[in-house]
């Protein structure tokens, strides 16, 4: 069943006092839809299969900077279902090679203006990004993300063990068995709200004129005499259209599969969890690959922790308990301060991870096919980024120059961009 869509306080419309407290006694009868829900067309310039914030963003710039009239979202659910609900919000530019910094770098630019842009307020939230090192070997590495970074202009320094507890106060530094001896520091990322992120592009690609289609699988791709896309088959109906772009996560590569397309990704589980309610602790966003686990705060005052991804291949929403066991532990070893705290609840959601860590934003073998997936656990941080990029490469029929290296040609060729280490997490 959806989630209910009505507008609430995370909009940037301007209520007074009183006129809030009316609506909210009112049992939401007054209250209108964020977004309309439709009856899927027979026909439309484009379609987004994958309502997730990708997805919506894609069909969000597809209407407003490229003028198509007739967009949809397909999406099997309810909007905000999938991983764009289902993830820990972190976001960076830090990545080790200058394709991903600009990649990354370009939607941590976006999001910077993101709730201007959609009159919606995304909470994003730059405190800071700290990825610690704890062996000899961490440091040399995290110095060479540091002077990769400032080549290719985006921020990130090096903090010493003194320093590192000075920005993060709860952090253990010496009394574990991985002290830290410093940390790599983004202070330009941070985190945002990931629901507010699906329902602002959401509310923002309706306004357009985008029909958002929920409860809508598609169980088929037509393929023309020539070879190109002419429909889908959806359990509403066949709906036609000549561009189509596939922007599912983790079942991306099921159907691909319907088009005779083969993707080089495997979709795991990755799992996550939030502790009660505290008052304001934590101020950064702390990750340690080492000791495995990262950590924020979430503005309801949930500590939430995410785990690396299961070692298993699923497409379940969910992971095995000792993961999130041995996560807890690292959390414990590095904040002793919250080792009385009790978790609330866990989920888990699915990661495409394609065989170089990066993701893949491309047209494909079939005319009129694109696709945008194999984020693996860095999909949440590019969403302003990514939607706009794909969109571009759905327009012009042809990539931009920012997502032009990460192509499917890539695996074939060669040309891989390897970014297992700087994703911070075991995928």
């Amino acid at each position: 069943m959806a989630r209910p869509t009505f507008t609430r306080d995370f909009s940037m419309q301007r209520f007074s006092g009183l006129s809030l407290l009316r609506r909210g006694l009112t049992g939401h009868r007054s209250w209108q839809p964020q977004w309309r829900s439709p009856e899927p067309q027979p026909r439309y310039d484009a379609l987004i299969v994958g309502g997730g914030g990708h997805g919506l963003a894609s069909a969000y710039h597809l209407a407003r900077d490229h003028g198509l009239k007739s967009v949809a979202v397909l999406e099997k659910g309810w909007i905000g279902g999938g991983n764009t609900g289902r993830n820990t919000t972190v976001i960076r530019s830090n990545y080790l090679f200058p394709e991903s910094a600009a990649l990354y770098d370009h939607a941590l630019k976006m999001w910077e203006g993101l709730s201007q842009r959609l009159n919606y307020n995304v909470m994003f939230s730059p405190r800071g990004v700290m990825m610690l090192a704890h062996t000899v070997h961490d440091e040399q590495v995290s110095r060479r993300h540091i002077h990769a970074n400032r080549a290719a202009g985006v921020d990130n320094e090096w903090l010493t063990a003194q320093q590192a507890r000075e920005f993060c106060p709860p952090l253990n530094t010496r009394d574990i068995r991985y002290p830290v001896v410093g940390a790599a520091l983004q202070r330009r990322g941070g985190t945002a709200r990931h629901d507010a992120v699906a329902w602002g592009y959401a509310r923002a690609a309706d306004s357009l004129g985008v029909d958002i289609i929920e409860n809508c699988e598609v169980r088929g791709i037509r393929l023309d005499s020539s070879g190109a896309v002419e429909a889908v088959e959806s359990s509403r109906g066949v709906i036609r259209a000549r561009k189509i772009g596939v922007v599912a996560a983790g079942h991306s590569s099921v159907i691909l599969r319907m088009a005779g397309i083969r993707l080089p990704l495997e979709s795991f589980p990755l799992q996550a969890l939030v502790s009660e309610p505290v008052k304001p602790i934590f101020p950064c966003v702390v990750m340690s690959n080492t000791i495995h686990a990262y950590i924020s705060q979430s503005d309801k005052g949930e500590l939430v922790i995410g785990a690396g991804t299961d070692a298993y291949t699923s497409y379940t929403q969910r992971g095995a308990l000792h993961i999130t066991g041995h996560a807890l532990e690292a959390i414990c070893e590095l904040f002793p301060s919250f080792r009385r705290l009790r978790m609330l609840r866990c989920w888990g959601g699915i990661v495409d991870v394609s065989p170089d860590r990066s993701p893949i934003i491309a047209k494909t073998a079939v005319p009129g096919l694109y696709v945008n997936c194999g984020w693996g656990t860095g999909g949440f941080k590019a969403t302003p980024g990514s939607g706009h990029l794909f969109a571009w490469t759905m327009a012009h029929d042809e990539p931009h120059a920012i997502n032009a290296p990460f192509t499917l040609e890539r695996f074939r060729e060669g040309r891989l961009i390897d970014e297992a280490a700087a994703a911070a997490v075991a995928h």
